[in-house]
């Protein structure tokens, strides 16, 4: 089996992502900028029986994203899939006083390295004509939420170079999707409920928006299986969303 990329793959998802990948028999590309927290990925699905390496890369730096993908499909007779999971939260702010650096730097974490992960991807994929790349939006991509101006503008672009990219490549044998994970019990929504927190003096956005207990790494996990998987192969420009109802409570 060709091996399956996960960026941001040292996170809370990205690390469950990897590990159901690994145990779904994907040879796994951990990728983060933070080498520590890749090999920590790696080091527990190798403990699980699963194959996977670590591999530090900014997937902001057009070279190398490049690199690791053309690197990858090289060593291991093809890309079979790429996910899209890098990303921050930014500053949790009104956008009056959003800083501006803040927004170019959440800009290019969130879209620039999606951006450049699917040119890279796609290259290789279709010259072989197969692949999956699934791109990591969230409810934030079909929602408004005050005061995180640069994670939902970034998130709304996210969806739509996923849109293009699915487009383009019908009728190739290559798919694109995205997955739009609602609040889950991570670091970042963490960090945002104590930004709105911090403003208001009581409750948070995110907090009064959700009607339905937070959801799972787990469950982001098991939606990205699914769209690499060869049961989704009808499956191209897809916004599958996992909130257990919250956007639309």
């Amino acid at each position: 089996m060709s091996a399956a990329i996960v960026t941001g793959g040292g996170g809370d998802i990205g690390a469950a992502i990897c590990y159901r990948l690994g145990g779904d028999g994907w040879p796994v590309i951990v990728a983060d900028r933070d080498a520590a927290a890749a090999t920590s990925t790696v080091d527990s699905l190798a403990a699980a029986g699963h194959t996977a390496e670590a591999y530090e890369v900014d997937v902001t730096d057009a070279r190398e994203f490049a690199a690791l993908v053309h690197g990858v499909a090289d060593r291991h007779g093809g890309l079979g899939a790429l996910v899209n999971n890098v990303g921050m939260e930014g500053a949790v702010a009104p956008l009056v006083s959003y800083p501006e650096d803040v927004f170019e730097r959440v800009m290019r974490t969130n879209v620039h390295s999606v951006f450049l992960g699917l040119r890279a991807a796609l290259r290789v994929m279709l010259e072989a004509g197969s692949g999956a790349i699934v791109n990591s939006a969230s409810t934030s991509a079909i929602r408004g939420r005050a005061n995180l101006a640069g994670y939902i503008a970034s998130k709304h672009a996210v969806l739509g170079l996923t849109k293009v990219a699915a487009l383009e490549v019908i009728g190739t044998g290559v798919r694109v999707n995205a997955v739009l994970p609602g609040p889950i019990e991570t670091r970042m929504i963490r960090a945002i409920n104590e930004g709105n927190r911090a403003l208001s003096g009581s409750g948070t956005e995110v907090e009064r928006a959700v009607s339905v207990p937070y959801g799972s790494v787990e469950d982001v996990a098991a939606a990205v299986s699914h769209l690499v998987s060869a049961d989704a192969r009808h499956m191209n420009g897809a916004s599958v969303v996992v909130d257990g109802g919250s956007t639309i409570a």
